[in-house]
């Protein structure tokens, strides 16, 4: 069945909210080790249970034709994936028919080799994950990585055009000290910051609760060092915005714990393997690979209005004595973020 027969009924959930950003992990697979995303020792999937690009690109192109105008790709480590840019190209066709914006978030640590190729395939605005400056810092959090690949991919991305905003996750007692100095950075760098309130998924071998920072608090220090004024600029996603007087950057809040922002949510999740996560806090799903690989887009379309209707009011992310370690057990890596 060609996607010019398929219904084109909009995505709204049981709430009434309209979802039109999917993010995709293209793999679960990811070449770092953060402390707050992954265990030190994993098990990744099977390949044979990975959708090809192909199958990505053909889901993708369903929830475009039904009203999906965002596309973020993400893993794991998206750039791991062999033959990514392939996927990018395809999905990246879309930008200005039927989708407005198609975006990656990456730990950076392979851009300098794609960061041409993703602007030229349709990319303008990346996501980039650096919770540290300090080399031993940023080896110290991702357990095993080295800054000066990610550094020289930032200058890539910038030399090619990708705008780029860095994700910094706000850990007590890690990189607390380095918030500001990070917020200088980005303005001398023409970034934009995002900070991160930790998340409890998936077993990782840490105490979230020991280096769980309230952006409340954050926020509360910076403001002795710099003015912040609301604003209202969106790029689709959690993020609430800042202005920052003097520096010529916006910063923002991702704040799962201490400011829910559920009420809007316009998102679902898909994964490497095809399932359908509504909630990053929920472990309820649907699985699409079999019914699209045995009956093609037309047989998705059921399962991706069941998924619809799972879509809970809210997540329930706690972090404390009496709150579990883990909110759901599949690590971030699995859905990506």
């Amino acid at each position: 069945m060609d996607m010019v027969d398929l219904p084109r009924a909009a995505l709204i959930d049981a709430l009434g909210r309209r979802i039109s950003y999917l993010r995709i992990s293209v793999t679960d697979r990811c070449d770092l080790r953060c402390r707050y995303c992954m265990a030190d020792r994993m098990t990744f999937l099977p390949r044979d249970q990975v959708l090809t690009l192909e199958e990505i690109a053909l889901l993708a192109d369903l929830f475009i034709a039904r009203g999906v105008r965002k596309i973020r790709l993400t893993g794991g480590e998206p750039l791991v994936r062999r033959d990514i840019i392939d996927l990018v190209r395809r999905i990246g066709r879309h930008v200005g028919h039927g989708l407005d914006e198609l975006t990656l978030t990456t730990n950076g640590t392979r851009l300098a080799e794609h960061a041409n190729a993703l602007f030229d395939a349709g990319i303008r605005r990346i996501n980039v994950s650096l919770d540290s400056l300090d080399p031993d810092g940023f080896a110290y959090v991702t357990r095993r990585g080295n800054i000066q690949p990610v550094m020289d991919g930032l200058a890539a991305a910038r030399a090619a055009g990708l705008s780029v905003k860095i994700n910094m996750v706000a850990l007590k007692g890690v990189n607390d000290d380095e918030i500001l100095p990070m917020l200088r950075w980005c303005s001398n760098q023409g970034f934009d910051l995002s900070l991160i309130e930790t998340m409890p998924l998936g077993e990782t071998g840490e105490d979230r609760t020991d280096h769980y920072l309230p952006l409340t608090a954050v926020v509360d220090q910076l403001r002795q060092h710099v003015e912040l004024s609301s604003i209202a600029y969106r790029t689709g996603g959690p993020s609430r915005y800042f202005a920052v007087e003097g520096m010529g950057v916006r910063l923002g809040l991702i704040t799962p714990l201490t400011n829910n922002f559920c009420s809007d949510c316009n998102r679902m999740r898909m994964t490497c393997e095809g399932k359908i996560f509504m909630c990053l806090g929920h472990d309820d799903h649907v699985d699409l690979k079999s019914a699209f690989r045995e009956g093609g887009l037309a047989a998705v379309q059921p399962l991706i209005d069941r998924a619809l209707r799972l879509k809970p009011e809210r997540h329930d992310f706690r972090i404390g004595a009496d709150a579990p370690s883990a909110t759901v057990q599949r690590h971030m890596s699995v859905t990506g973020g």
